[in-house]
């Protein structure tokens, strides 16, 4: 099978390169076209489990949505979860085989290479044509030896490169020329054209520097994608904290934004719900009054839980419970909620750390992951979701599951049920189990949006957008 590749590398991170690569997919789908999206390597807290079983960055799941297929881990072989300042957990081809620093990783990069080489492969034989996510930004000289995630792939695979930049950033020609003066001469040779992503205001008023761009480097740009106000794809990595207009009544919700928080997209149905505020708070702020605090994933549950407590946040939840509020811990927060989260092969670099001593559990840190897409029952209502968590968890508290799954029940809650605590995440994503979940944090008469049926309508709004705007007939697979 012929496979056409195409790679899209960003001027910065953030340019828009997660979205255009979905926008894309979703595009050609729609034009009956093969599409798969792929992403060499990928640095993000924010992940899904795939289809067949193994963890992949967030925005691939996404993207493979967009595309119409199944997701899969080859889809991102290399996936990097940060869980401190110096070293990352290094999941290959779904599923992790280490936590190393970045020297460290550095000298595994020609292992990880062939991974992604494999993964590539295998793609290729089911698709016509392959969508290819870049990570950063191309001109970041520091990392180019053995680099697998921008032009090094590109060069292996001998695929054409289009550049996306962001213009509401500002500086977007400088951010262009600086990037194209930082790639070696076949790197040039190999960027076909540019996108510029989210332009506010009248085209005319750019056309002169577009006509200028494009003499300037003798290159197309293909297209000029407006500001898409409202839109809503999930983030890759960074909290995102926009919100939609609000009843008079909602229920507020407060989330503490952990240094290591991790899967934060399991709010984004709550984000987008009309009634409900929802808030990110740093630790750093004082914790504002609300009728429900969700303790978050985490990438480092000790570490985190330390911090929270530095913070002052443990005298707060006790003050909120006591007032009468409501505790959700998912995945990491669920951990934190218990009497103790031992550590005995030192997998974060401790023994371990007393819990919140909220829920009669204790946790016993593994290097083994739990990774499936599970569905069953909360208080006798459909709810579907996924697991992904590093940790043993046992105690008397679960005698008291919060989910009931086909042959084993999930988290727990209190004998007065101000606490409840699993490990599913994406259980807002379920209409009718939030439904019962803002009820129990005391909202009056819930009616939750369909958050399914939301991001299936931006992914076509997108798609309208990109065939409006952007030449997408013309972007060619090949090299002159």
């Amino acid at each position: 099978m012929q496979t056409n590749t195409l790679m899209i590398q960003g001027t910065t991170s953030d340019a828009g390169k997660s979205t255009l690569v979905a926008g894309l997919c979703r595009s050609f789908a729609r034009r009956g076209i093969p599409v798969a999206p792929f992403k060499p390597q990928n640095m993000a807290l924010n992940s899904a489990v795939a289809a067949d079983g193994g963890e992949i960055g967030r925005a691939q799941a996404v993207q493979a949505q967009a595309a119409g297929i199944a997701s899969s881990h080859d889809m991102n072989p290399v996936l990097l979860k940060p869980n401190s300042d110096t070293g990352s957990q290094v999941i290959i081809q779904g599923y992790a085989i280490d936590t190393m620093d970045a020297c460290s990783y550095h000298d595994y990069k020609s292992v990880a290479k062939k991974a992604v080489l494999e993964s590539y492969a295998r793609l290729s034989q089911s698709y016509t044509t392959i969508l290819v996510e870049g990570a950063g930004s191309p001109a970041e000289i520091n990392l180019r030896e053995n680099d697998i995630a921008n032009m090094g792939f590109a060069e292996a695979v001998d695929c054409p490169v289009i550049l996306v930049a962001d213009i509401d950033r500002g500086g977007v020609f400088a951010h262009i020329i600086g990037t194209m003066a930082l790639l070696s001469s076949s790197e040039q040779q190999r960027i076909i054209g540019f996108v510029i992503n989210r332009f506010r205001g009248d085209i005319a008023l750019l056309q002169s520097g577009l006509d200028w761009l494009e003499k300037e480097t003798g290159k197309p740009v293909f297209g000029v994608l407006p500001y898409l106000h409202g839109l809503h794809l999930e983030a890759e990595d960074a909290v995102t904290t926009q919100q939609v207009d609000k009843t008079v009544d909602t229920l507020e919700v407060v989330v503490p934004v952990l240094p290591r928080i991790s899967n934060h997209t399991d709010f984004d149905p709550l984000r987008l719900h009309p009634q409900v505020n929802l808030q990110f708070i740093g630790l750093e702020e004082i914790p504002p009054s609300a009728d429900l605090i969700i303790l978050p994933g985490s990438k480092s549950v000790c570490a985190d839980l330390t911090a929270l407590r530095q913070a002052g946040w443990e005298s707060a939840i006790l003050r909120h419970l006591r007032y009468g509020g409501r505790v959700l811990g998912i995945c990491g927060g669920f951990q934190m909620l218990g009497h103790r989260i031992d550590d005995p092969l030192g997998l974060e670099g401790q023994e371990g750390i007393a819990g919140l001593g909220l829920l009669e559990i204790e946790t016993s840190l593994a290097p083994e992951k739990t990774l499936r897409n599970v569905s069953g029952y909360l208080d006798n209502t459909v709810v579907s979701g996924y697991e992904i968590h590093a940790g043993v968890t046992k105690g008397k508290g679960l005698n008291q599951p919060l989910i009931q799954f086909d042959d084993y029940t999930d988290g727990a809650r209190s004998t007065d049920n101000q606490i409840w605590g699993t490990y599913l995440h994406g259980l807002f994503e379920s209409v009718s189990a939030c439904d019962v979940l803002l009820a129990w944090a005391g909202l009056e008469d819930p009616t939750t949006p369909d958050y399914h049926a939301k991001r299936e309508a931006d992914l076509e709004r997108l798609a309208d957008v990109i065939d409006e705007h952007l030449d997408v007939d013309n972007i060619c697979f090949e090299r002159d």
